[in-house]
């Protein structure tokens, strides 16, 4: 009884340890599979219009003038592979106009850069960030604070889960904002500044993105610089 007693003692006390030690591996083959996509210092494995792209400061900086206006929604394209399933952060500032994060989408016009598919939104009068929005599609898939199920016939079944003007204060056009997109399976959100703004749940399989490319948007309308930098992704 007293050897046993010994024994019990000696399994529970080396028990711990060796589930820290499962844990602690799994975090690691977590953080290895993390893919920079923009070094800030060049534009490798992007593509866009040369004149309205380029780096300033270690960012991407996209910008259209009076005197270079654009007539469509044109975007710098990451030629890069990408994940079917993903958690995509991009830290970005809008100083005037609209813009957006797509993923999951796909090249309509390769010679003009125009890309269709799921895109988080951003804008400088801050009334769309944090939408999910297709661009080139259904348009707006979710409001900022919604919880969507789009059914497998299209129709949407919506549920609010926050304030859209509240979460709306927590983000601040003009300065640096993190954008934090998860994708899987068909479960879509969207996060800015670390608070869910945007949850789709796509069911439709006709027209629903499993995979695709990643781009950065610039806005047709009037003049309007933004600013991308610390791009990853995260298997």
């Amino acid at each position: 009884m007293k050897r046993f007693a010994t024994c019990l003692l000696t399994t529970l006390l080396l028990a711990p340890a060796f589930s820290f030690a499962e844990d602690d591996s799994e975090a690691t083959a977590t953080a290895d599979t993390k893919i920079v996509l923009f070094d800030g210092k060049s534009l490798d494995n992007w593509k866009g219009r040369e004149d309205l792209w380029s780096i300033e400061d270690g960012q991407i900086v996209g910008r259209t003038t009076e005197a270079n206006p654009i007539d469509a929604n044109t975007f710098l394209i990451y030629e890069g592979d990408v994940p079917e399933d993903f958690e995509l952060t991009v830290w970005f500032k809008i100083e005037a106009g609209n813009s957006g994060i797509q993923y999951r989408s796909r090249i309509v016009n390769e010679d003009k850069f125009i890309v269709g598919g799921y895109q988080a939104d951003i804008d400088f009068t801050n009334r769309f960030a944090g939408i999910l929005y297709e661009e080139r599609g259904r348009g707006i898939l979710a409001q900022r604070g919604q919880q969507v199920t789009i059914t497998a016939d299209g129709k949407k079944k919506n549920e609010s889960f926050a304030d859209a003007k509240e979460l709306g204060n927590a983000i601040h056009p003009g300065q640096w904002n993190e954008f934090r997109v998860v994708a899987r399976g068909n479960r879509l959100q969207h996060f800015i500044n670390d608070t869910l703004t945007a949850e789709v749940t796509d069911e439709q399989s006709e027209k629903a993105s499993t995979d695709g490319v990643i781009a950065l948007q610039l806005h047709v309308g009037p003049p309007m610089t933004v600013r991308f930098k610390n791009i990853s992704l995260q298997k």
